[in-house]
């Protein structure tokens, strides 16, 4: 395939300017895929230093010279340049190229061609042109598709990520966003690619082959210089000075060679990619979903956890030699903005400002779609859990309420309509078995939403309520509840005082009765004047543990109920 924005030279030679000279190819015959960028006629000896290389060269030979040395260094200088391939028209200096000629550009691997009829070169130079014109037509063409597509992305609601992972598939290459000092936002990779490593381990892998790199404030490596062949792009800050250059576009050639046409593409997409910046101000959110992506890849097991420490410390995440404690904050879904900008980019500057004065390593993500908050903590070892989670757990809570300043009597009324966030905390372990909590703990946060507000849920007392949220939508479930509870939730429709308060109540203090009296606020005999009603009911023995347990699971089922 020719290069886009340009044509073959076997292509030239189907033209029908040259199929009129009856040309044949005396060397090269493999090369004649070369790309042509350009023809020129010319009949000097020092033709070459007028090239720059890639064009398809015509002469009739003049400038050849008449001694063998001269025209072996003729072509010499030629191939040195870089042409495409030389054609020359026999018959006004040779009748026959000499043999000089011809063994130079076979040991050179020079197309070579020679016409035995006389032809325009005007005629040539201009059908060439136009097949040239038309390519590179077709190569903004292109161009323009995937800029039309970035800008529907963007008007559908879809932000720089879903952009980069568009123009990944395009370019069918890993494409990454960088700061202006070099530190990684956001990788994207083409879907579906077999054998390409995942972004993050083509960028810890080309930074473990530049010496000297150095660490920023923020411990985030550096990008290293690009190889080449590939194609960076400024991404325009709008303001003079070092404000001018607000990102850089990263493409790499890991998978295959990039063609112009991804270099104009990419021009195009960085300053689509500078007004959604410039708009949003999303560089904190940014950065905070792609290690969201990263963590939530980790927890359903597409990241290796043999590639997870060499990636995660791409991202910063350096923890050292303890286990890994696993936790996820659930955001209530009528609280959380599930848009982007600058209500996600504040929570995130919010989040890492408060667990930086936790003072342990932490990696912390956001995942939009599901309004959540995954992050990963270094320990020194596993007697530091319970500590260290309520510490990050109050600074979780804390970012939340700095960042939703406007949402914080919400966030933290127990009974309201959205509810306080949900933190579940896993249990602590090393990269093997951290993704797997990961998921865990993030269903669990799930299923903990609307549980009595605590500051931070420890995985191990939600494992009842997680088996029943994922029954939620089984017909079984609604029957059982339906059968153990049914009856005493038609009479508080419509009968006063609700019987339901005072089942829970004696059911959270194991049967007892004075717990259960002082509680709800009343007196022994009201007490057992309500149970006497329940067990009327529901027909059942309140005094026998199987049905205790079975009413206990009911309720709790309830809450899980759509």
């Amino acid at each position: 395939m020719p290069e886009p924005g340009t044509i073959t030279v076997a292509r030239a030679l189907e033209l029908p300017a040259l199929r009129r000279g009856l040309p044949e190819i005396l060397t090269a015959p493999g090369e004649l895929q070369r790309p042509v960028r350009w023809v020129h006629a010319g009949e000097t000896p020092r033709i070459a230093s007028l090239l720059k290389g890639g064009e398809l060269l015509l002469t009739t030979g003049i400038g050849l010279g008449s001694r063998a040395a001269e025209q072996r260094a003729y072509v010499r200088t030629l191939a040195e340049r870089g042409i495409a391939a030389l054609v020359v028209e026999l018959g006004s200096r040779f009748t026959a190229l000499p043999a000089a000629v011809v063994d130079t550009a076979r040991s050179l691997g020079l197309p070579l061609v020679q016409l035995h009829r006389e032809v325009p070169f005007v005629a040539v130079t201009e059908e060439i042109h136009t097949e040239l014109v038309n390519a590179h037509y077709a190569l903004l063409r292109q161009a323009d598709e995937v800029h039309r597509q970035c800008a529907e992305v963007r008007l559908r609601g879809g932000g720089v990520p879903e952009i980069l992972r568009l123009f990944a598939r395009f370019a069918d290459n890993p494409v990454f966003l960088e700061t202006a000092d070099g530190r990684l936002l956001y990788a994207a990779g083409p879907t579906g690619r077999a054998g390409l490593a995942d972004p993050l381990q083509i960028w810890d892998g080309l930074r473990a082959r530049r010496p000297g790199t150095t660490q920023d404030a923020a411990h985030t490596l550096e990008m290293p210089q690009p190889p080449a062949g590939s194609v960076l792009v400024e991404v325009p800050g709008g303001g003079p000075g070092p404000g001018a250059v607000r990102a850089r576009l990263v493409v790499l050639p890991a998978a295959g060679p990039l063609a112009p046409v991804h270099r104009i593409a990419a021009e195009r997409t960085a300053t689509l990619l500078a007004l959604v910046l410039l708009q949003a101000r999303q560089e904190e959110e940014l950065a905070a979903r792609g290690r969201g992506d990263f963590l939530t890849d980790l927890a359903e097991e597409r990241i290796a956890a043999a590639d997870a420490p060499a990636q995660a410390r791409v991202l910063g995440f350096r923890p050292g030699d303890g286990p890994l404690l696993p936790v996820v904050m659930a955001l209530p879904t009528a609280t959380a903005p599930l848009g982007g900008g600058d209500h996600w980019a504040a929570l995130a500057a919010a989040l890492r400002e408060e667990l930086a004065s936790v003072g342990v390593p932490a990696l912390l993500g956001v995942r939009l779609p599901e309004a959540r908050v995954p992050l990963l903590v270094g320990l020194r070892g596993a007697d530091e859990r319970v500590p260290v989670a309520e510490r990050v757990a109050g600074a979780l809570r804390a970012g939340v309420e700095r960042a939703w300043p406007e949402r914080a009597p919400a966030l933290g009324q127990r009974g309201a309509r959205s509810g306080p966030p949900v933190v579940v905390v896993g249990l602590v372990d090393g990269w093997e078995a951290v993704g797997a909590e990961l998921r865990h703990a993030a269903s669990a946060a799930s299923a903990a939403r609307g549980l009595p507000d605590r500051p931070w849920h420890d995985v191990r007392g939600l494992e009842v309520d997680l088996l029943l949220w994922r029954l939620r939508e089984h017909g079984d479930l609604a029957a059982f509840v339906h059968r153990m509870i049914g009856p005493l939730l038609e009479h508080d429709q419509t009968a006063k005082p609700p019987l339901l308060p005072t089942l829970m109540a004696y059911l959270a203090h194991a049967g007892r009765k004075a717990e259960t009296a002082r509680a709800l606020h009343v007196n022994r005999q009201t007490l057992y004047d309500r149970l006497a009603r329940i067990t009327r009911l529901l027909g059942t023995d309140l005094d026998e543990p199987r049905t205790v347990l079975a009413l206990s699971l009911a309720l709790q089922a309830r809450r899980h109920l759509p």
